[in-house]
């Protein structure tokens, strides 16, 4: 892996380099907050995990941050002690809008370097809406089965009518199951939960990891909490100024340019599905118009349809260590077996063999983006655009949201972000990421008053602890100096 810029002290970081300028603990609300008091002076009681894994609290926080002596709610936390005296806590996210930072904490050892579980506590919450935290829920095991094989290009009037059936179901399913809280799992509201975890955590400044959307969380906690920002690490950016139009239109271009990279490994490797990228592309293409028209046998009591295939493939594009398996599912589905490829789209939607859902990922993902990003309101224009600069995935993505069908309007205009004030972020993009292109890390960099950018030349989602040296170590070295690459700016190859 080689290092084509150098990193400011890189070769003064050994494995006995301590944390330093970390800041004492802060249990004040904001200033201009009134009646928070009661939860930022909470006490967490740390037990048992369900899992084994570290020690579990519950934070208690309000519904309607407007109205604190309100309902309330509480947040599932995890902390795996650091392995040392803990000189501060480390808190991270690992995306979604839905993933869950309790399961991504509990998985330390590999989600942080050795050093950094040597000197931090690792601490992960599910958001509000998300897994243990009074979880998002729209529709049944079963409802959902159906919900995520429906057709993911509608390209006629029927097919466009049983899709906008389908949203109008499951938004209204969101509704029904989860009411008053449907209105309040914005990510600003996450962010304002964060900083009262930050505070009960004993730390003046927040310390944090934020992968995928874990960025805009990362980000908003950085508008809304300049001074108590400290040592921000945003993996794989959502810039919090783009626009449904844009995560839209970015996201099928990542995609685009991943499915090709992928195709271009395989044609490197004696690829049975074609001998150039654009045969082996043409291949899938076809794979998925006939399972539009004719869905395969798979397995687990679901059938391989055009999309259980999509989030299959998806599935497979957030990691290169998963394109050989990619590969060898679609040879399976070219020959009439789905159940590979149907087992990826299962991983992707958290659906286990026996019918169940391990988590509401797919559920709580619309539910934040929809209160986030206002709809747009020709999706017909939408995908025009999409398919013109991004042919493979341009429909797909246009057509999947149920956001128009939404029963909440949404409580926030994207906007830009500098954070000024806050302690120097440290952004990373990864040149070929499929789900967070990399022009949106330097889109928020720009943006941001006070930041440096990892710049990753490679494949994947996300660059940290992901076999990349260099990126490794710049980070390693930004929570324990405070130290950010020389000049603003670094690049790693693979």
């Amino acid at each position: 892996m080689a290092l084509l810029l150098p990193v400011a002290g890189c070769s003064l970081l050994t494995p006995d380099t301590q944390p330093t300028g970390l800041s004492d603990g802060d249990r004040t609300p904001p200033k201009g907050t009134h009646g928070l008091e009661p939860f930022y002076e909470q006490e967490l009681e740390w037990g048992d995990c369900e899992r084994g894994s570290g020690e579990c609290a519950q934070l208690e926080v309000p519904i309607d941050y407007e109205d604190p002596e309100g309902e309330t709610i509480e947040i599932a936390v995890l902390r795996m002690k650091a392995k040392k005296e803990a000189a501060a806590s480390l808190v991270v996210n690992p995306g979604g809008p839905g993933g869950s930072g309790v399961d991504y904490a509990a998985a330390a050892d590999y989600v942080v370097s050795e050093q950094i579980r040597r000197n931090f506590d690792v601490v992960g919450f599910d958001p509000r809406g998300v897994a243990r935290s009074s979880p998002v829920d729209c529709l049944s095991d079963e409802d959902m089965d159906d919900y995520l094989a429906k057709d993911p290009t509608p390209d006629t009037a029927e097919e466009q009518a049983a899709d906008a059936a389908a949203h109008r179901e499951f938004a209204e399913g969101c509704a029904a199951k989860s009411g008053d809280l449907l209105g309040h799992v914005s990510t600003a509201e996450a962010a304002r939960d964060m900083d009262v975890l930050r505070a009960v955590l004993g730390d003046g400044k927040l310390t944090y990891l934020g992968k995928s959307y874990g960025t805009y969380l990362g980000a908003t906690y950085a508008e809304l909490f300049p001074d108590r920002a400290g040592r921000l690490v945003l993996d794989g950016v959502i810039p919090p100024d783009a626009t449904a139009e844009d995560v839209v239109i970015g996201q099928a271009q990542g995609f685009d340019r991943a499915t090709r990279a992928w195709a271009q490994d395989c044609v490197d490797n004696d690829c049975s599905l074609g001998n150039s990228v654009d045969e082996v592309v043409r291949t899938v293409e076809d794979l998925l118009m006939e399972l539009d028209a004719s869905p395969l046998p798979a397995s687990a009591g679901i059938e391989l349809t055009e999309g259980w295939a999509t989030w299959g493939i998806a599935q497979a594009l957030y990691d290169q260590g998963m394109w050989s398996q990619l590969t060898d599912a679609l040879v399976s589905a070219g020959e009439g077996d789905g159940g590979p490829l149907s087992e990826l789209g299962r991983t992707y939607a958290g659906r286990d063999a026996g019918g169940e859902y391990a988590s509401n990922l797919l559920e709580a993902l619309p539910a934040v983006n929809c209160l986030d990003r206002e709809d747009i309101g020709d999706r017909t224009g939408l995908i025009d655009k999409a398919v013109e600069v991004a042919p493979i995935w341009g429909r797909s993505l246009a057509s999947e949201s149920p956001c128009p069908q939404w029963p909440v309007a949404a409580t926030n205009t994207p906007h830009t972000v500098d954070a000024k004030g806050a302690d120097p972020i440290l952004v990373v993009g990864t040149t070929r990421d499929p789900a967070t292109p990399y022009e949106w890390a330097e889109q928020l960099h720009d943006q941001l008053a006070d930041s440096a950018l990892i710049t990753h030349e490679g494949d994947g989602h996300t660059a940290y602890m992901r076999q990349n040296d260099c990126v490794d170590k710049a980070v390693d070295e930004y929570w324990l100096t405070g130290k950010t690459p020389e000049g603003g700016e670094l690049t790693c190859s693979e």
